[in-house]
């Protein structure tokens, strides 16, 4: 197959032009999130929600929040271990949930999981049974009767509920059902999930790869793990160089020898298109760091600082001031302009 030969200019273009951040923007919030195949959820709002702000940013003034409740009270989008999605793509992750924790010969880390869930089967019956009679609920009101206490470094430490939960996930056993705030509440997956006809495994991952490509315009073929939605697109798509930058990339063919009309955007710090620092840096020569769960007196830059991006690069960084309001949309979100170097 031919190898194609993009410029940066090109390549970036592409990338741009597949996260929906050219001139013309879309009108309606499913047909992005579809085309995006998901939004991502996070607890930093210093200047509003990560989803809230990607929405935004490509659909303009036109865009409320409401938008968006509306569509999960609906149904229409489902939350899916932080992401947002489409609620027909469930289908392609409902056969690799049967699967858990994966398939072959595991890894150690699949090993510890699975046996920790085994060693609390007790613990993952009583959430089951109280959902069933009482759910939805929020995690603090779910049985902690685990007799393997989870263990870690971090936060999630003897979190023996939150971590059950998120592995019974993952086996599609319970889903999100909504949020009270921040507070996610939880149900079985049959009241949640749509009863769609499973894709089986080797399928469905064929077809999220051609969508993540879509959505991406062009990434690597393969990419260092990322523990919430995969950078890499397999063999989706054909083979292509870019000028400058060592190895062979994956570019959807729709988005070559396309005109091309940009604009300025404003976007959230966990924004598809810098998503992957590695990329970022190698198409659009961009160092890009997530700052806020640094320690102070180690940041470059600040907590929370939204990107610039136009057409060729990234021209300003924005950062909140300390006292700042979430945006309201419709509007300008209030943001403070910090000087950066143009790339």
């Amino acid at each position: 197959m031919t190898v194609h030969r993009l410029s940066r200019a090109d390549a970036r273009r592409i990338a741009v032009r597949a996260q929906l951040l050219e001139r013309t923007r879309p009108t309606e919030l499913l047909d992005l999130v579809r085309h995006l195949t998901l939004l991502q959820i996070d607890p930093t709002a210093a200047i509003a929600p990560n989803a809230d702000l990607v929405a935004w940013s490509r659909l303009g003034s036109s865009y409320s929040t409401s938008d968006l409740s509306t569509a999960l009270e609906s149904r229409e989008l489902i939350e899916l271990s932080a992401l947002i999605r489409p609620s027909e793509d469930l289908a392609l992750f409902r056969a690799e949930m049967a699967e858990w924790p994966g398939r072959g010969e595991l890894r150690a880390w699949q090993v510890h999981i699975r046996d920790w869930v085994q060693a609390n089967e007790a613990c993952r019956r009583d959430i089951l049974d109280r959902l069933g009679s009482s759910g939805p609920l929020p995690s603090r009101d779910l049985p902690d009767t685990c007799a393997v206490p989870w263990a870690s470094t971090g936060w999630t430490n003897n979190q023996n509920v939150i971590k059950l939960l998120d592995f019974m996930v993952q086996r599609g056993e319970v889903a999100t059902a909504g949020r009270k705030g921040r507070e996610r509440l939880w149900d079985l997956a049959t009241r949640v999930y749509p009863d769609d006809p499973v894709v089986p495994v080797d399928d469905a991952l064929r077809i999220r790869n051609e969508r993540r490509l879509h959505a991406l315009g062009i990434a690597r073929a393969r990419a260092p793990v990322s523990p919430m939605e995969p950078n890499d697109v397999g063999e989706a798509g054909e083979p292509a160089s870019v000028e400058g930058v060592k190895g062979t990339w994956r570019v959807d063919p729709s988005y070559l020898g396309q005109p091309f009309s940009g604009r300025a955007a404003v976007l959230s710090p966990f924004d598809r298109l810098l998503h992957d620092r590695r990329r970022t840096m190698e198409l659009f020569e961009f160092e890009y760091y997530l700052e806020m769960y640094k320690p102070a007196a180690n940041r470059r830059w600040g907590t929370s600082r939204c990107r610039s991006c136009t057409a060729t690069g990234w021209s300003a960084s924005l950062t909140p001031p300390p006292t700042a309001k979430p945006a309201c949309f419709g509007s300008t979100p209030s943001t403070r302009m910090c000087s950066s170097p143009s790339r």
